[in-house]
């Protein structure tokens, strides 16, 4: 999901949330969970006593992500801008993709934000399927949007990204801004590095994604950074019905489960 501040929609004054904490007013931290448990300030050394209690609170977040969504069923996650206004084309795309995700079978995991993730969590939500948002504490407040059915609020990136992969079985991936990059390029690499089943990865929007495409070929796969094979690891298209059959076939045929010899990475 791409988690910049949409622009013209400036977060709740006085207000933030932090997981399932809500802060207001003078209570309000200036710095976020991620941003504290990363930071070392120089001639300090109190983190070298609180870092390692912050590993409970690291497996709280994952453990209140594993209960909450262990039951889920088959489900796609769907990135897309925080970004893309309601009424535009691309938020109706999102709605579609969402709705028929829904209608094949498939929960719908997104950020949970606005934009693009509340299409598709709007699209599975007014098809009676489930519309799942793993939100993320950030410096200004977006909250879950209300087409989500079940939600979860996450301090720590890392463990939202897990629960992303953990329980999707594919990607949709609708144009996006740079959180929509790193979670197409970390799903991309665990894929290639093999260190999950290889799933199906879906584009959507061929005007917008076909630069990156050019780009992976003509720069990182001419100069040796990538094997051309790379480039089988994702679908691009721009139709809505053959995004849901991309997901659908793979995952009901098995087709991903297993790398053909000749595509393997090397060792």
């Amino acid at each position: 999901m791409d988690n910049a501040e949409p622009e013209g929609t400036p977060g709740a004054p006085g207000e933030k949330r932090l997981g399932p904490v809500l802060r207001r007013r003078h209570q309000v931290q200036p710095s976020t969970t991620d941003q504290r448990l990363l930071d070392s300030p120089q001639g300090e050394t109190d983190w070298v006593h609180m870092d390692p209690w912050r590993v409970l609170r690291i497996q709280s977040e994952f453990v209140e992500g594993f209960g909450t969504l262990a039951e889920l069923g088959p489900a796609v996650s769907v990135f897309g801008s925080a970004r893309t206004p309601p009424g535009t084309p691309e938020y109706e795309t999102g709605v579609r993709i969402g709705r028929a995700l829904a209608d094949a079978g498939f929960a719908v995991i997104t950020g949970g934000g606005p934009g693009a993730m509340e299409a598709a969590n709007r699209g599975a939500c007014e098809a009676g399927g489930v519309s799942v948002g793993l939100g993320i504490e950030l410096p200004f407040e977006q909250g879950l949007n209300q087409y989500v059915d079940i939600g979860v609020n996450f301090r720590y990136f890392f463990v939202r990204k897990t629960m992303f992969v953990k329980y999707a079985r594919g990607f949709v991936v609708l144009p996006g801004g740079l959180g929509t990059l790193d979670e197409l390029f970390e799903a991309l690499t665990l894929v290639q590095t093999r260190k999950v089943t290889r799933f199906p990865i879906v584009l959507f929007g061929s005007d917008y994604w076909q630069g990156l495409v050019d780009w992976l070929r003509n720069t990182l796969v001419a100069q040796g950074k990538a094997a051309l094979r790379d480039l089988e690891l994702f679908h691009i298209t721009d139709d809505v019905d053959e995004a849901v059959a991309l997901v659908s076939k793979e995952i009901s045929t098995g087709a991903a489960a297993e790398w053909p010899v000749e595509a393997r990475p090397p060792e």
